[in-house]
């Protein structure tokens, strides 16, 4: 199996880094060679997912100080962490955990 690592900027106060890493078996890998670079592949992959989120949460955030009268900050950057600390958005993992019903067994 081959190890590719993607590295994601997180942009908050300290600028962490954060790794994420996923597996391929070789033939996946090949597979994904036959449409160019492996690595560049999946970054550009990411970090157009990345941009396209991103303008997507700073529509939220602009709308939602204007609303609350609330200085909208100078970058893009803090205009997602500022979403975020305010729970204007959430992230996709906590919007399927609250959307998803009990089952019947466990109602009261």
């Amino acid at each position: 199996m081959l190890l590719w690592r993607i590295f994601n900027r997180i942009n908050n106060k300290q600028n962490t880094m954060i790794q994420y890493e996923i597996t391929l078996t070789q033939a996946e890998d090949k597979a994904l060679s036959y449409v160019g670079s492996q690595q560049e592949w999946v970054n550009n992959a990411i970090f157009e997912r990345i941009r396209i989120a991103t303008d997507e949460i700073v529509k939220i955030c602009v709308d939602k100080c204007l609303e609350t009268n609330t200085q909208i900050p100078s970058s893009k950057e803090d205009m997602v962490i500022l979403a975020f600390d305010n729970e204007w958005v959430t992230s996709a993992v906590s919007r399927q955990v609250n959307t998803i019903a009990p089952l019947p067994s466990e109602e009261q």
